[in-house]
């Protein structure tokens, strides 16, 4: 038995502390305390795949988050699920703001705007070790009208 399964052979559940850093992971976007992210990232998270320009690590997904919030300043995530087993955690959750700053290249529209974040998470010692994640942004080039293209 391997010490990721329980005396019957069950894979164990995410624990509690596990499922306060998910929470916290999300919270840094709305709280603006950046500072988190080195107390529930590991001094080596990986963020796959990196956002062009992000660095790798802590300050990485600080830098990045500083600056989505400084462009959107009503940012918010809105978390529906956290499921997975010990160490192992998926993340079914939306990302809400208006779009009141150029981002992709299109101009503010002011429209508000939400994409769909599906997430996977590694964990250990109560930290996230890497974090694979997919956003929907199709759905913001349609909410903002920037698809489909328009022709001259």
């Amino acid at each position: 038995m391997n010490k990721e399964q329980n005396e019957l052979g069950l894979v164990k559940a995410l624990t509690p502390e596990e499922i306060d850093t998910l929470y916290a992971f999300y919270g840094v976007f709305s709280k603006r305390d950046y500072s988190v992210a080195d107390n529930i990232l590991a001094p080596d998270w990986q963020d796959i795949p990196l956002a062009p320009g992000q660095k790798d690590g802590p300050e990485g997904y600080k830098e990045l988050v500083q600056g989505f919030a400084q462009a959107f300043p009503d940012v918010s995530i809105t978390i529906h699920e956290i499921f997975g087993t010990h160490e192992r955690a998926s993340v079914r959750a939306e990302i809400s703001f208006t779009h009141s700053s150029e981002f992709m290249g299109i101009a503010p529209t002011h429209q508000k705007v939400t994409i769909a974040l599906h997430e996977f998470h590694h964990l250990k010692d109560g930290k996230v070790t890497k974090t694979w994640h997919l956003e929907d942004w199709l759905s913001m080039l349609l909410q903002t009208g920037a698809w489909p293209l328009k022709s001259n």
